[in-house]
């Protein structure tokens, strides 16, 4: 029996928006990166919380935080407060489990979860959040400008200016329709 295929994630080094960036093309065809129990371990694994089981009514809440995340995430970016109901999803997972950052002998921060469990890991997800959506990390909160993206994105670039989620996707297909679009004006300038 072939292995399911699946979109590779798009991780970043930002915990909570990685998590939102499972389900790209929000304003297009979307993509959904975790769509099984056993993908969201696959994430939460390349993400560094490692946890022993997953099941389908808890992949259902993990879909609720992300989409909430993304919520609060677009109305900063807007200027707007986040809704009340993220917040109160944000806050709820942000307490519902218990973890802790360590030193890994390779001296980079490594989260241990107290039991491995699913809650465990979106405690870290959610707390994450908090730090940006609240404006407490050196960053701002911005929205992809693909037009089938809109992602949230948390950019730290110096300028503050950084236009899309991910350069390589998003920003390269934007480069290219700008190309294609300014060589065809150029072959038929009647048009």
């Amino acid at each position: 029996m072939p292995v399911e295929q699946y979109p590779e994630f798009r991780l970043g080094d930002v915990l909570a928006t990685s998590f939102t960036a499972t389900l790209t093309e929000r304003c297009g065809v979307a993509v959904e990166r975790i769509p099984v129990p056993s993908r969201l371990m696959d994430w939460f694994e390349v993400s560094g919380l490692t946890v022993k089981n997953c099941t389908q009514l808890q992949l259902d809440y993990v879909h609720r935080l992300r989409e909430s995340i993304h919520a609060a995430a677009t109305s900063i970016a807007n200027g707007a407060p986040p809704p009340l109901s993220a917040v109160q999803i944000l806050n709820a997972s942000s307490a519902g489990g218990r973890a802790w950052p360590i030193l890994a002998p390779e001296g980079v921060r490594r989260w241990q979860l107290a039991s491995g469990s699913v809650e465990d890991a979106l405690s870290v997800i959610a707390g994450d959040a908090v730090g940006i959506v609240s404006g407490e990390r050196d960053g701002r909160i911005a929205l992809c400008a693909s037009p089938t993206c809109q992602a949230a994105f948390f950019d730290t670039s110096r300028s503050r200016t950084r236009r899309w989620c991910d350069m390589n996707t998003c920003g390269n297909r934007e480069k290219k329709a700008r190309f294609f679009a300014n060589k065809h004006r150029s072959a038929n300038p009647t048009e």
